[in-house]
């Protein structure tokens, strides 16, 4: 009897197929920059995703393009107290930022043909 042999790995598979919704290249941009909490000069700076009305939704993150820049700290208390409480306590609208990112982003493109 020969012995078994597994068969090649396939590409890891999004649920709905290929995973378009992600892009290295924009969350590696994105933590470039400093921190989005405005006079934060912490680090390290982390790819922070906003939930709220994006193409996420239970137990799927955002795609890449709904992506800011936030320290370790504030991204931690990001998830603590919620995107409503950190965006009245900072004065900051997740959202815009979000999206401003992706337009400047060099890899605006890449975000855009996704259809996300």
């Amino acid at each position: 009897m020969a012995s078994a042999q597994l068969p090649p790995l396939r590409a890891a598979q999004h649920p709905r197929g290929r995973d378009a919704r992600a892009c290295p290249a924009h969350r590696a941009w994105v933590r470039r920059h400093r921190c989005s909490v405005l006079g934060c000069l912490a680090g390290p700076i982390e790819c922070a995703h906003v939930r709220r009305g994006t193409d996420g939704g239970q137990g799927l993150k955002p795609s890449d393009r709904y992506t800011i820049s936030l320290c370790r700290d504030h991204h931690a208390e990001q998830h603590r107290i919620g995107e409503a409480g950190f965006e009245k306590r900072y004065d900051i609208d997740l959202m815009a930022l979000a999206e401003a990112f992706a337009r400047k982003s060099p890899h605006w493109r890449v975000l855009t043909k996704t259809g996300s």
